[in-house]
């Protein structure tokens, strides 16, 4: 429960003492409000809540929440176009279109990976990863000469996430002949990094199919 508390509002701030909500109203109506770090470490708090947020039921509530508020956009890739639309049913239908920060077509722009408004992507021509924000037009290449961040489809997956100190990663699984090799990037260094991971012999077969990452806890 301190946890939960850490994540809305400073002990110090604090005056008067929370009434006894009970366990229904915060799993219904507060947990599904927080934003997805604090949900993660509300997993942490005992069992009781690590299997409430782990259920399907959780998740689509959560998610229902997270969608509500004006700011949430859409990115939508065309052929030969790209633009950005706002969400919600009482907003007016407008698009903006974009001009993409690197020269390939919108169709050849593949995105592997989105978090808080940031986009992994790869360019279709020459596999390279890049970090993107379309609201700002910010990008990065994070591919390097060693090899790293360049994706390969069909075997590799890639996710983002944030970290214990609040820096944005990239986690980059490939896979080889036998072989499992994860990169993590981060963003406040703009260095690749090999972690270990998943070392047993039989995930490195065909017989398992990777899933696209999205927003890690």
């Amino acid at each position: 429960m301190k946890k939960l508390k850490g994540c809305l509002y400073s002990a110090s701030e604090l005056n008067t003492k929370l009434p006894d909500l009970g366990p229904d109203l915060i799993m219904s109506e507060i947990l599904p409000r927080l934003p997805a770090k604090c949900v993660g470490r509300a997993k942490k708090v005992c069992k009781e809540w690590l299997s409430c947020i782990s259920s399907k039921e959780f998740v689509m509530m959560h998610c229902r929440h997270m969608c509500k508020g004006s700011r949430q956009k859409i990115l939508s890739i065309g052929q030969e176009s790209c633009f950005i639309s706002s969400t919600g049913v009482d907003l007016v239908d407008e698009k903006t279109m974009i001009t993409l920060p690197f020269h390939v077509r919108p169709s050849d722009v593949w995105i592997l990976s989105s978090l808080n408004g940031l986009l992994c992507v790869c360019l279709r021509n020459t596999f390279e990863m890049l970090i993107w924000n379309p609201l700002i037009r910010s990008c990065i290449n994070i591919s390097d000469s060693k090899s790293y961040g360049f994706f390969k489809i069909y075997s590799d997956v890639v996710g983002l996430y944030i970290d214990s100190s609040n820096d944005y990663r990239v986690l980059h699984i490939k896979r080889g002949r036998f072989t499992v090799d994860v990169m993590a990037y981060s963003r406040r260094t703009s260095h690749w990094k090999r972690i270990p991971f998943l070392q047993k012999r039989h995930y490195h077969t065909n017989g398992y199919v990777w899933s696209g990452g999205g927003d890690f806890l």
